[in-house]
């Protein structure tokens, strides 16, 4: 290994590409310890319904940031970032190599790109804010209170987003300074030499039909009652963060009979297809990638392999 630098490898690729499929293969002939790049695979108890990795792949290969919070609890890209450098560094003093996996392409491009030194989530302050905005009746919303303290920022985020409002709000109670000064502030990127591999499949009518085909899998699974079960015990309501995870709102609104179940379905169908968009078009303006065709996961694989035996042997 010639780099300085120790290697690590990204994953991504858009939705039902056969990331996961693809990570598990590698996991068989590398030392490798799986970091999860997924904003929806982090609640617990939400497993049908965000495609999770099955019980027996989570018990032969590490995974990490999988179940580590509750549907209720938030969880920031700041967070994000400085816990996969914690688990970075406890991979390679292993000697074994950190793949990270996933689609949620905003917190690759935090990991790539020299992050702002944020304040991690703070449930106390969180709470004191909510109850200012429940008690004080000159702030009528958290965009309202973000306009008085952080003007710039209260521009940049739509008022019904709660979580980016409170964010800014936190940021701003827990600093003193506001988020649009915090955030122009850079610290040095993270010392590691990455290989980046994305997946998805060139032909756009074959992505729809594996989009398809994974939903068709979901509801077999149970998706449809593991939201009623979820909902009945009080582990996921509407106002939870998790709820922001494809599909959850669709079926929520089924199960308390505001839409039929065809409008659903067609809602994921939508919901996922967009992400899929999004994804690509975040992928094509990225730097320096591998571009691999979901049509044929043996010759991706076999190519990783390549790349991989390249940089480590």
């Amino acid at each position: 290994m010639n780099n300085k630098l120790s290697p690590i490898i990204f994953l991504m690729g858009t939705t039902a590409s056969g990331k996961t499929y693809l990570a598990m293969k590698l996991s068989k002939i590398f030392p490798i310890e799986l970091i999860s790049v997924d904003s929806s695979l982090i609640y617990k108890w939400m497993d049908i319904g965000t495609a999770k990795p099955n019980k027996k792949d989570l018990y032969y290969v590490k995974h990490w940031l999988i179940d580590i919070k509750e549907p209720h609890e938030y969880y920031s890209v700041s967070e994000f970032y400085y816990n996969v450098l914690k688990i970075i560094k406890l991979i390679i003093k292993k000697g074994k190599i950190p793949l990270l996996v996933g689609g949620s392409m905003f917190y690759y491009k935090k990991l790539i790109e020299p992050i702002s030194p944020l304040p991690s989530t703070n449930i106390q302050v969180r709470n004191f804010i909510i109850n200012k905005i429940k008690n004080n009746g000159k702030y009528q919303t958290l965009h309202d209170l973000l306009n008085k303290v952080d003007s710039y920022s209260a521009n940049k985020i739509h008022p019904s987003d709660l979580q980016r409002n409170l964010r800014a709000l936190e940021v701003f109670f827990l600093t003193g300074k506001p988020l649009s000064k915090l955030i122009k502030i850079k610290k040095n990127k993270i010392p590691y030499k990455i290989y980046q591999f994305a997946l998805t499949y060139y032909d756009r009518n074959k992505l729809y039909n594996a989009i398809n085909t994974r939903l068709m899998k979901m509801f077999q699974l149970g998706f449809e009652v593991e939201v009623r079960n979820l909902l009945y015990n009080k582990k996921l309501q509407i106002n939870f963060p998790a709820m922001r995870c494809i599909g959850y709102k669709p079926m929520y609104s089924y199960i308390n009979n505001e839409i039929n179940y065809t409008d659903m379905f067609n809602q994921i169908i939508l919901s996922t297809r967009h992400l899929a968009k999004k994804q690509l078009t975040w992928l094509r303006n990225w730097n320096n990638v591998h571009w691999l065709n979901s049509e044929n996961l043996d010759f991706a694989y076999n190519s990783i392999i390549k790349i991989i035996n390249k940089i480590f042997l």
